[in-house]
């Protein structure tokens, strides 16, 4: 079936599930989620496939092993789309891009870029533009001062402290949510994040570590 949005229902799902993240509440709106939730998610994302790569959903299940925060199910549906991911929540539509936490060697390159005179500048532009289209451009995590060998004062010091580097756009939910302009958004945001996904694929690259390796 062709992609048409996520009705209200969806949203409701999430609401109830903030409220009570059970079994309980999980079994008895699971028809919810597969119909009205994960279903639209992979229409969305065969649809995009073609353009912008393979797409997979993640487990709604979370991972508490090492969590105080025991609660058995997220609060939301993500998805991954080539090098780009997509979530719905009662908040609304996210979608990001990028490379959000770097591996060590990745990092090194990536400041390295960002200092050099020609790529810190086209980076920077990069990220000025985005940001104009109202974009966050963001990271994982960024360290407080400058990174060792680099100066404090350095013209891009912001860039320098992030571990990664992805642009990200959120839209609390409205009417569009549940047509098909919710795909719009998407594309328009991937397409606005090219840019910074080709710097980042040319001056920084996947990561040699064994453990970093798809």
């Amino acid at each position: 079936m062709a992609f048409r949005g996520w009705s209200d229902e969806a949203l409701e799902f999430f609401e109830g599930l903030e409220a009570d993240n059970s079994k309980t509440y999980w079994q008895a709106h699971k028809d919810v989620y597969d119909e009205q939730v994960r279903r639209p998610m992979e229409e969305l994302l065969a649809e995009l496939e073609p353009q912008f790569g393979e797409g997979r959903v993640f487990r709604p299940y979370r991972d508490v092993r090492f969590s105080k925060d025991k609660s058995p199910y997220k609060t939301n549906i993500a998805a991954t789309l080539g090098e780009g991911y997509v979530s719905l929540s009662a908040d609304g539509l996210g979608a990001g891009c990028g490379m959000y936490q770097m591996a060590p060697d990745q990092l090194e390159r990536f400041r390295e870029a960002v200092a050099g005179e020609k790529t810190g500048g086209r980076i920077d532009a990069i990220v000025a533009t985005a940001r104009t289209k109202g974009m966050e451009v963001t990271a994982h995590d960024s360290l407080k001062s400058a990174p060792k060998g680099y100066p404090k004062d350095h013209p891009r010091i912001e860039l320098l402290r992030m571990k990664g580097l992805i642009t990200w756009k959120q839209w609390e939910p409205a009417e569009w949510l549940s047509t098909k302009k919710a795909k719009d958004r998407v594309v328009g945001f991937l397409e606005d994040s090219k840019p910074l996904m080709a710097w980042l694929q040319k001056n920084v690259g996947g990561s040699t570590m064994p453990e970093h390796r798809r």
